[in-house]
């Protein structure tokens, strides 16, 4: 079987050294090379939903059926076609600006409900396609566009609010270490439930935290996340720039804050928090709790119908 070209014609855009060209790659490798035993969700099954930002365009650069939303609206659209479809594999993508911000309240609400999509959210901790204003992410005193004189806010820790919303899948990346990137994403796709990956997206021209992440990061281990505690604490390790040090742009995590330097807060990559749930479509379904094989059934049933009625609507058209 040939594999499937997953390229577009369109010109790539991005700024160069932009986080988004890594996170993009890592994507299409585990669209098109699955885990070990994994059989590749055919592209017909693939829906992808972006909303407006510098990440956006990655739907653009993806032989992939796509749909752009408004600003903060990625987690509506996204949820209701996976609710008019459940065959389909529905992946959002969005901006820390587009999530945790326009779209905080849908966030919450897919994570509560455990619609079984992925979102992926490009984090740079800034509002970059307008050029550079503070965001919900952004770390204490920001020096934005729209803050010269520093950002008077302290940033929104979305990990532990989606932990707290009921989320059953939470991890975090980092753009320049994508063998990881890989890995992560492709185990939230295959997630059972609600999944977001928060990428820890370069912005190289308004906001370049590539050497601040990359003398902070390291890959969690001996961690069970399952154990909601064991996730809440690693969470909160890092508070993404509410308790900043005087010489770290990024931010120091709380008890870290050192202006003289000598000790570097910790950034925890890897998979924070994993549960098993029932989701949504299935609390919904008639068999409510039932077994695999019989949801199984259920949703051949409903691919059947819902082919006849598109094969109705199409024959009234001609």
């Amino acid at each position: 079987m040939t594999a499937y070209n997953f390229e577009t014609s369109t010109p790539n855009t991005w700024c160069p050294g932009c986080g988004n060209f890594p996170l993009l790659n890592a994507v299409k490798a585990v669209l098109q090379e699955p885990g070990e035993g994994e059989t590749p969700t055919p592209p017909e099954n693939l829906v992808l939903v972006a909303g407006i930002g510098c990440h956006g365009k990655i739907v653009d650069y993806l032989n992939i059926n796509s749909f752009y939303s408004i600003h903060g609206r990625v987690l509506p659209v996204a949820t209701g076609i996976k609710l008019a479809n459940p065959d389909l594999e529905v992946i959002g993508f969005a901006g820390d600006g587009d999530a945790y911000g326009e779209g905080l309240e849908h966030l919450i609400y897919a994570a509560k409900r455990n619609i079984d999509i992925t979102v992926i959210i490009h984090n740079n901790r800034v509002y970059s396609l307008t050029t550079g204003q503070f965001s919900p992410t952004s770390p204490l005193g920001f020096p934005g566009r729209s803050t010269p004189a520093g950002s008077p806010e302290p940033p929104l820790n979305p990990l532990e609010l989606l932990l707290a919303s009921g989320a059953t899948f939470l991890a975090r990346g980092f753009s320049s270490q994508p063998e990881q990137m890989k890995q992560i994403i492709r185990e939230a796709i295959n997630h059972r439930g609600f999944a977001l990956v928060d990428i820890l997206q370069v912005c190289v021209t308004f906001f370049n935290l590539h050497q601040y992440y990359a003398e902070r990061v390291y890959t969690v281990e001996d961690h069970d996340p399952a154990d909601y505690f064991q996730a809440l604490n690693k969470i909160r390790e890092w508070d993404y720039g509410a308790s900043p040090s005087g010489t770290s742009p990024g931010g120091a995590s709380p008890g870290k804050a050192n202006p003289g330097g000598e000790e570097k807060e910790r950034i925890p990559l890897g998979i924070l928090y994993k549960k098993e749930a029932p989701t949504f479509a299935r609390r919904l379904s008639p068999a409510g709790g039932g077994n695999r094989e019989e949801a199984t059934r259920e949703s051949r049933t409903a691919a059947k119908e819902r082919q006849a009625l598109i094969e109705k609507i199409l024959a009234g058209s001609k």
